[in-house]
Formats: C-alpha cells, sequence, structure tokens
C-alpha cells in the first residue's frame, strides 16, 4: 500500500449542472470516509467541463433540452429524473433535489471561472465548499447559474468573498485558464461527466457508487 502520508490525487472533471455529478461525488466522499479507517486519503481537485458551451445566457428548461439533446418523451424525461433523484439521495444523504420539466440548465462557464478562482485563492477546501453551493443553487434552488449575482451568492454561501466574486466574474478573470483546462481534458479523451481521474492515469466514469470508487482505490493505493 502507499504510504499513508502521501494522498492519492483525484481529479473529478464535472459541470455543475450535472445531476450524475451529484451522484458521482456523494459516491466518491463516501468511499474516501470509508476508507479512511484503511489510512488511504486523496485530495481531490475540481476540473471544469462544459456539457452545454453553446447554451445561450437565457437557458433551456430542462423538458426542451432533453427532447432536443437525446430525443426523450416527457415521460422517459420525468422517469429518468426520478431516478436521479433516488440516486442522489442515496450517494449524498441530506442533498435535496428538486427538479422539473421547466427547472432550467444553464451555461455554466462563469461557475467554472469562479471554480478555478477558488481553487487559486482558498485552496481544495474553499473550492470543495463552492462546488457544494453551486450544486445546490442550481439543482436544490434552482437560480440561474448565469447571473453573476446568483453565482455571488454562492460564493458567499461557500464562505468566500462575495465582492470579489463579483469582480472576478465582471472582469473575466480565469476566462483563458478555463478553457485551457477544458481543451486539456477532451484532448484526453474525457466526452461525459463525472470523470473521476486518479493518479493521473486510472478513470472512472460516471455516477458510481462508494463500492466502485472504494474497490479502484484501494487498487490505486496497493500498487504504491
Amino acid at each position: 500500500m502507499t504510504d499513508a502520508a502521501r494522498p492519492l490525487s483525484i481529479d473529478f472533471v464535472s459541470d455543475v449542472v450535472c445531476p450524475w455529478c451529484v451522484v458521482g461525488l456523494g459516491g466518491l466522499e463516501a468511499a474516501l470516509a470509508t476508507l479512511q479507517a484503511e489510512g488511504i486519503t486523496a485530495e481531490v481537485t475540481f476540473r471544469p467541463f462544459e456539457l452545454n458551451p453553446g447554451m445561450a445566457p437565457e437557458g433551456e428548461t430542462i423538458g426542451e433540452h432533453i427532447a432536443r439533446k437525446y430525443g426523450s418523451t416527457p415521460e422517459q424525461s420525468a422517469a429518468n429524473r426520478a431516478m436521479i433523484t433516488e440516486r442522489a439521495a442515496e450517494a449524498w444523504p441530506g442533498f435535496e433535489m428538486r427538479m422539473g420539466p421547466d427547472s432550467r440548465i444553464w451555461n455554466t462557464f462563469d461557475a467554472h471561472r469562479l471554480l478555478h478562482w477558488a481553487l487559486e485563492t482558498a485552496g481544495r477546501d474553499g473550492q470543495r465548499a463552492l462546488k457544494e453551493a453551486l450544486f445546490r443553487t442550481h439543482f436544490t434552488d434552482n437560480r440561474a447559474l448565469a447571473a453573476a449575482e446568483v453565482l455571488a451568492d454562492a460564493a458567499a454561501a461557500a464562505g468566500l468573498d462575495r465582492a470579489e466574486a463579483l469582480a472576478v466574474l465582471a472582469q473575466g478573470r480565469y476566462a483563458r485558464e478555463v478553457e485551457a483546462e477544458i481543451g486539456l481534458w477532451r484532448s484526453r479523451g474525457i466526452s461525459a461527466v463525472p470523470a473521476v481521474v486518479l493518479e493521473g492515469k486510472y478513470l472512472i466514469t460516471g455516477g458510481q457508487p462508494a463500492a466502485v470508487f472504494a474497490e479502484a482505490l484501494r487498487k490505486v493505493a496497493a500498487e504504491g
């Protein structure tokens, strides 16, 4: 097993409007909580991915979006939402998804700029807090993630400086860095999220349960 003093490196490639990313993060963190007793720890860094880079500023309802993108009927879309909501509740106790056909999908580029800022200024803990705040803003509160004031509120909820968050958004900071990161992960073959990359070389895709993550992490740790 790897030296317990060296945490494993995990890149969590995801988008903040991706419900399976909520499921995947819940599963990953549950696995890590279990593995602590075995001396296996990890440093998780959130990496950007845009599911809908061409999304208009006004967004699109889930019903419209799913029908256009996947050809799903309203009944199929409703059944899928119910299933994901159940999976999210299992994977992340206390996280509440309130997705209906009229809930909206948003362009998330600015949200990713804030996540980059959070990592640079507040480290992984600050970035993790903002990630959760953005998930809750979107899935629980159904607020407009394309709006600067809403994103700044999420930053404040994560314990970050709201005024500085507004400045980051207004000044276009970190746009090049986020574009470069998204391009990097796409160049590495990432085309769907969540994509969880262990030690820069092992990939786990999708909203997997804790047991799947735990098994993979044990194998990677055993390689030392």
